[in-house]
């Protein structure tokens, strides 16, 4: 995966760095994979307290590398299904993870690069973003991003963006709550970065279930979101060092 995917340690930062800058690291199914792999490995690596996730060259990533699709058709089922689990595993594998993920985009963040930029914990751009969701314009189905792109965004502002297949700045993507900031392209990285090590700062286990409980009461009935904060704070001297 070294051709595909850079990984790269910073002290406590891991960066993962998608590499297909000529096709606008597009997720074909070894980069996926490899993504995959590298995020878990990060997650269960006790030195690494956070993940940057950046892609090469102009752009964030395209999403899925359509060239793949010619040979996903009702002919090949188990392909098919096997490419979805792929997808879908990536897709939904970012809250998930007990370490923050940082998502520093520049130029395209499409179909599955959005999803990657919305699901990620915290999320920077450059002014050259391009954040979209053109799945319908390939009469295809943005299946597997629409849950992250739903919980980054109004729901008004979310279907918008699927049915009119609308391309949004980084300005207008802060706007809408998808991205934290917007920096010039060369700050980029630097942002990431300085936010990363912010991150890294903070005890590990009180991070991890800082990450938990907002996922589990972001979505969750209110009397139910209180009890998990409940028996979070009970437990919660136990982070200190």
């Amino acid at each position: 995966m070294t051709e595909l995917l850079r990984i790269e340690d910073e002290g406590a930062v891991r960066v993962l760095t998608m590499n297909r800058p000529d096709k606008l690291n597009a997720l074909n199914t070894e980069l996926t994979a490899g993504l995959i792999d590298a995020l878990e490995a990060a997650d269960a690596d006790p030195d690494v307290r956070v993940v940057v996730l950046t892609g090469a060259g102009r752009g964030f990533c395209a999403g899925a590398d359509l060239t793949e699709f010619a040979d996903l058709t009702a002919a090949r089922p188990d392909a098919v299904r096997d490419r979805s689990e792929l997808t879908w595993r990536l897709q939904s594998l970012l809250p998930s993870l007990s370490k923050v993920v940082i998502a520093a985009a520049r130029g395209p963040a499409v179909g599955g690069g959005a999803g990657l930029l919305a699901g990620a914990d915290l999320a920077v751009a450059s002014t050259t973003l391009k954040f979209g969701y053109p799945e319908l314009s390939h009469d295809i189905v943005a299946a597997l991003v629409m849950t992250g792109l739903t919980r980054a965004m109004g729901r008004k502002a979310a279907f918008e963006l699927l049915a009119l297949r609308r391309m949004l700045s980084a300005h207008e993507a802060h706007d809408a709550g998808a991205i934290n900031r917007v920096v010039a392209d060369e700050d980029l990285l630097g942002t990431a970065m300085e936010m990363a090590r912010s991150v890294a700062e903070v005890n590990p286990v009180a991070m991890a279930a800082t990450k938990d409980l907002f996922y589990r009461t972001a979505e969750a009935p209110y009397p139910e979101a209180m009890r998990a904060g409940r028996d979070v704070n009970q437990i919660m001297r136990s982070f200190r060092s």
